[in-house]
């Protein structure tokens, strides 16, 4: 669906830009059918002498931070550095076609909304695993200049990235807490005052909207947000970190196949992953580089100094200022890098995504026992060792004992 500004914004229309209807049915087909950081094993004789298949890297992804480690891995050579072979990687514009290409495998590591996870390995029975988190945080709710709080958000559309994401999840408590009602209408529907109607926006598509003033807002990963603040078209209104501490948005997902046959392929996967990581937290400037379309790989088309406001800038005193950050005293970076998948992340993800308002067959998710889910989703074997090889819990900021409480504040 086009309007006069020519911004393509889907509801539940069969348009392809984020997981529609007619996505669902085509997955679920096809799922029938010199680094500054440790190098893990880095001039080991083990690193020297594997061989494994030679099945390379195949990275898809999208131009967005949470890509950050598989990028930053492939740009400095670090898959290398553990004896793999790598292809470029593939970049892709929505989520749908990055999940469509790794479950027919023309890739085979991605990164992917955490809640989407578990509708490809439960919802349509593909049999992939999580690894690895990608990053923590990471993403924002951006709105009109003229919106100063989410109840102004009520008779408004708001643009989310993908129905199975965390900012869908995120944004519904935000909305519920202010007692507005989620709904999932047509774009030009009259929507009553207490209702906010939630549609599927491709995130390069968002900043274009939100200043034809097509949508009064969105929530999605960085650095989308940053590029509405330097722009001038919007400012952001609550960050994602701000809502569930150190949240979890893209983790690391692999082939079950791959784990099974291929372990020792797995573990230098993410041994590489895990070391991008670590280099990338002290590196961010660096990092923002590597990323920019300046960078040598052009990873991505956003330029240095959006990427730098997201991955360099620490100081919330600004944002504080304006009442942005409600819960200054968690002392977050914008986005961060770490990479154990807590299992209490999972359980307490699975609770919340079966009461959050998503398109298609959702029955699946009835079914779903959290700590069934945490112990059958994540297979954290190979990013244990990758952690202890790389200095530790303590060199990501994480607990020895890598246990944690989920702290979930509106």
């Amino acid at each position: 669906m086009n309007n006069k500004d020519n911004i393509h914004i889907c509801a539940s229309s069969d348009c392809g830009c984020g997981m529609t209807r007619r996505d669902f049915l085509r997955m679920s087909t096809l799922a029938t059918a010199s680094a500054a950081a440790p190098l893990l094993f880095a001039g080991d004789a083990r690193a020297q002498a594997f061989k494994g298949d030679d099945q390379p890297v195949k990275i898809g992804y999208l131009p967005i931070t949470d890509a950050a480690p598989l990028l930053v891995a492939h740009g400095r050579k670090l898959f290398e550095a553990q004896g793999l072979k790598t292809e470029a990687p593939r970049l892709f514009r929505s989520w749908a076609q990055i999940v469509e290409a790794f479950v027919s495998g023309q890739v085979n590591v991605i990164h992917l909304l955490s809640p989407a996870t578990l509708w490809v390995r439960y919802g349509s029975k593909f049999p992939a695993k999580v690894v690895a988190w990608n990053h923590v945080n990471g993403s924002g709710l951006t709105v009109l200049n003229d919106i100063n709080s989410v109840a102004d958000l009520g008779g408004k559309t708001v643009a989310i990235p993908f129905w199975y994401s965390i900012h869908n999840i995120l944004l519904q408590k935000l909305l519920a807490a202010n007692k507005l009602t989620v709904v999932t209408k047509g774009r030009n529907a009259e929507l009553k005052k207490n209702e906010v109607n939630l549609v599927v926006l491709a995130p390069s598509e968002m900043v274009s909207a939100l200043a034809a003033k097509s949508i009064a807002g969105y929530i999605v990963a960085e650095p989308f947000n940053a590029l509405a603040e330097t722009a001038g078209v919007g400012k952001i209104l609550r960050f994602s970190g701000d809502v569930w501490k150190n949240h979890a948005c893209c983790v690391t997902f692999l082939a079950e196949r791959d784990l099974a046959e291929k372990p020792e392929w797995s573990q230098r996967v993410t041994n590489a992953i895990v070391n991008a990581q670590l280099w990338s937290r002290s590196n961010q400037v660096e990092t923002a580089k590597l990323l920019s379309s300046s960078g040598s790989n052009r990873y991505t088309p956003h330029q240095l100094q959006p990427l730098t406001k997201v991955l360099a800038v620490t100081d919330y005193t600004e944002y504080q200022k304006r009442g942005i950050v409600a819960h200054p005293a968690w002392q977050q970076r914008r986005i961060d890098f770490q990479p154990y998948p807590f299992p209490s992340y999972t359980e307490e993800l699975v609770r919340a995504l079966a009461q959050t308002k998503v398109e298609g067959d959702t029955k699946f998710l009835a079914g779903l026992d959290p700590k069934f889910v945490a112990r059958d989703l994540v297979d954290d074997r190979f990013v244990r060792k990758s952690i202890a090889a790389a200095g530790g819990p303590a060199a990501f900021g994480l607990p020895a004992n890598l246990l944690r409480t989920e702290t979930v504040a509106v």
